[in-house]
């Protein structure tokens, strides 16, 4: 049952969220080390790319070749190349984004995000401050972390033979 408490808790997150215009929280005051200007980043990204890694962006679910890729290699980000997840910490997790339950050592950050009206944990790049997705406490062991990550935020590099 909903009460006077929670009904007025969750207008003042939805009312922050709409003040904010929407937006994820992208690391205030945080400075990265690869930073470009908007239109250098809408040169170097695909409108996707840029949608999702510069304007917290989701892709729709099933449409990245990503969610499929099943290699050995590495998943680095789209606007620094940065490495990001090991193909061997990448599950299937039915969600339609590529998932992982543990990303390499230091390579992302997270934020709070309200874009839906209640908090989230963003994950983005460490090196560029891109979008990259969202962390849950739904994934497998040996984390019990879901890193949802959408696909048009990340390059595959298969691993040299």
């Amino acid at each position: 049952m909903i009460d006077r408490r929670m009904l007025l808790g969750g207008s003042l997150v939805a009312v922050v969220g709409a003040a904010l215009g929407g937006r994820a929280f992208s690391a205030p005051g945080k400075r990265f080390a690869v930073t470009l200007t908007e239109a250098e980043w809408r040169r170097k990204l695909s409108p996707a790319a840029y949608a999702v890694l510069r304007e917290q962006a989701t892709e729709r679910a099933y449409t990245s070749p990503l969610d499929k890729e099943k290699r050995s290699g590495t998943f680095v980000c789209a606007g620094c190349d940065l490495p990001l997840f090991s193909s061997l910490t990448k599950f299937d997790s039915g969600t339609g984004w590529p998932s992982f339950f543990r990303p390499l050592p230091g390579a992302v950050g997270t934020t709070t995000d309200y874009k839906i009206g209640y908090p989230r944990t963003e994950v983005h790049c460490s090196r560029c401050g891109g979008h990259l997705g969202h962390v849950f406490d739904d994934g497998p062991p040996p984390t019990g972390k879901r890193y949802c990550m959408n696909g048009v935020a990340m390059r595959f590099v298969p691993k040299k033979a």
